[in-house]
Parts: structure tokens; sequence; C-alpha cells
């Protein structure tokens, strides 16, 4: 089981997940979000983060020419997009930069679920349905991991407490945490290297 811890803006971030060494971490462009950097600020942030942790871009509707360049620039090494971005952009974003994208997907139905499982992306993410909100969807509505044809990032809500609860219910690629391990908003040391740990022994 992989894991993603996202939403990291400081440098002491960067020092909890080398010490942990989850399988990807996530900068978050969008506009408008707490944990928002810069491309400089993340240019910073990567310079810091050990090689075997892979960096994630988490953008909403941004101009492909600018995710584009992250991702030539090995600013980060996937694009992880959260917006109305079309299935054309996906592609041509794709074949400009030869990096993985992952399309993150609002779940209120298993419709929802069914229909994503047709993107070009090369991997999903399954969030709540309104989305940024800490909280879960209805994790059974994946009872049948075959029906999205593709890996899958379980998002939403996760975090120590729920851990067993959600890894009874599916068997995503990789569990994705930003709330779950902070503590009066910020990341905290002993939450992610918990969180890990344990992951690591599923």
């Amino acid at each position: 089981m992989k894991i993603k811890i996202c939403g990291l803006f400081r440098e002491c971030d960067i020092d909890y997940v080398n010490e942990a060494l989850p399988d990807f971490i996530g900068f978050v462009f969008a506009p408008g979000s707490r944990r928002q950097v810069s491309a400089d600020q993340a240019k910073n942030l990567r310079r810091k983060l050990k090689p075997e942790v892979i960096p994630v871009g988490v953008f909403v509707n941004e101009t492909m020419a600018t995710v584009a360049q992250m991702l030539k620039e090995n600013v980060i090494e996937m694009a992880q997009l959260h917006g109305t971005e079309s299935e054309k952009y996906i592609l041509e974003l794709k074949v400009l930069t030869g990096k993985p994208v992952i399309k993150a997907v609002r779940v209120s139905s298993a419709e929802d679920i069914f229909q994503a499982g047709r993107t070009a992306a090369d991997y999903l993410l399954l969030d709540n349905g309104t989305g940024g909100t800490g909280m879960t969807f209805n994790w059974h509505m994946l009872n049948k991991e075959e029906q999205l044809g593709k890996p899958y990032f379980l998002a939403g809500g996760l975090n120590i407490a729920n851990l067993d609860q959600a890894l009874s219910a599916v068997r995503p690629f990789a569990l994705d945490l930003s709330s779950g391990v902070e503590t009066n908003g910020i990341k905290d040391r002993k939450k992610i290297l918990e969180i890990v740990k344990r992951v690591r022994y599923v």
C-alpha cells in the first residue's frame, strides 16, 4: 500500500516526510487554499526533499503551460487536477510532458465512479463529493475496483482512527492524507510518522 501526504508548505514539513518516507507528497498550487505554495516555494522545498519521495502538484483549472513548465523543470513529477480540465487537456498535457496525470473525482454517487474510469488520466483520486472538507464518502460504493479500470488514490477524511475501516472496505493504490495528519491546521510530525508506519504494515 502506498501513501501520499498532501499540502506541504513549510521547510519542517519536508523534514517530517524525509523522516517518514511516504511514497508521494503534494504541493498545492490552487489559489485560495491555505496550503497554497508558489512555484518558487515549491522549487526550494523540492530541493530539500529526498529523491525517493515523489512530488505531486495539485492544480485547479490552471493553464496547461504553467503545469507543463513545472513538470518539465522537475519541480513536480506528477500533476493532480482538481478542476474541470477536459480530456483534451489531460491528453495534451501527457503528450507535452511525458509525465503521469492524476484526475480528482468528487464522489457523490456510484455513477461518478463509473464515469471517472473513462478518463485518459493515469490515476484517479476519489474524494468526498464537496472536496476539501476532511470528510469521507461512502467507500462501499467502490465495491468493485475493476469498475474503475485504473489505480486510484483514496482521499477525503482519512486519519489514523479510520484507516483500518477504510482498508477493510476498499484496496486503493494509495491513501492520500492532508488534514488527517495535521494539528491546528499544520502538519504534525508524530501523526505523519504514525500513519506512514501503519500503512507500511498493511
